[in-house]
């Protein structure tokens, strides 16, 4: 819409046009290095100490060597979406407008596949850059049904996610999501009110409520992500991709009596059939 070449001057489109002047001006450029290893060991931390603030997190890096201050680490911290007692990317930041949903699963024997899924978006460190990852788990079994990667932070990729593992598997009876904008949103909340799917989500900075998905990214990240530094997108959809199907397929999981979650997922009477 806007045209440089135009013999309007910019100032005076913008003002036709209703749009902000910064939009026009500003140029995004790449985080810098410093602040990506900054970020990597920061959700490294965050991992092991999810309760730690931006104080916390600034003491434990410069007894590491990093000479850094809070407000850059809180700078840091609100770019990966991380915060104090629970992570999340700028995912679980709601939007002021969209309905928020009780949560259904308090005192909910969950005991069989497709019962309840619950999704979530982490923050994924590359060698140079980050991603965006979403997925979507079966709560009983912890089987993950779809994902998705993102550069960033929009809703569509999370409804692409969600329809994939809709199409392939059928409905939950309940979807469990954190109250961040993504699963607010109406693309996503249509999505799920289509299929008559009941809407959990996680009471505010209750990470708990969703403990599955968070445990999963501490597994997905030291027994992947961490240790293959992905260069770029490609290897990341790669690596992801024989990730997962090693984890549903032949990872046993102590939770599941050293059983796979596709042995579960698959092998439980209202799945029998159709598998």
């Amino acid at each position: 819409m806007i045209d440089p070449t135009h013999r309007l001057p910019l100032t005076r489109q913008v003002k036709l046009l209703e749009l902000s002047r910064s939009s026009v001006y500003y140029r995004a450029e790449p985080t810098p290095e410093s602040d990506l290893t900054l970020m990597h060991r920061i959700d490294e931390l965050h991992l092991e100490h999810p309760y730690a603030g931006s104080r916390m997190l600034r003491d434990m890096l410069r007894r590491e060597g990093h000479v850094i201050g809070r407000k850059h680490v809180v700078t840091l911290m609100r770019k990966m979406g991380i915060e104090a007692l629970y992570r999340r990317q700028n995912t679980s930041k709601r939007h002021p407008a969209h309905r928020i949903y009780p949560y259904l699963l308090r005192n909910l024997a969950v005991e069989r596949p497709n019962q309840v899924w619950a999704m979530d978006i982490t923050y994924l460190p590359m060698k140079r850059g980050f991603l965006y990852l979403a997925v979507v788990l079966d709560w009983a079994s912890r089987r993950i049904l779809s994902w998705r990667l993102s550069n960033c932070l929009t809703a569509d990729f999370c409804v692409e996610a969600l329809e994939e593992a809709l199409a392939r598997f059928g409905r939950p009876e309940i979807m469990n999501t954190d109250q961040g904008s993504q699963f607010t949103s109406s693309e996503f909340i249509a999505t799920l009110e289509a299929s008559a799917i009941a809407i959990s989500m996680d009471g505010k900075g209750c990470w708990r409520d969703n403990v599955f998905v968070e445990r999963l990214w501490k597994t997905i990240k030291y027994e992947e992500v961490y240790l293959h530094g992905y260069d770029n997108v490609s290897e990341a959809k790669i690596g992801l991709a024989c990730y997962v199907s090693f984890y549903n397929e032949r990872r046993p999981h102590r939770a599941l009596d050293g059983r796979t979650p596709d042995h579960v997922y698959f092998t439980a009477s209202p799945l029998a059939a159709a598998a």
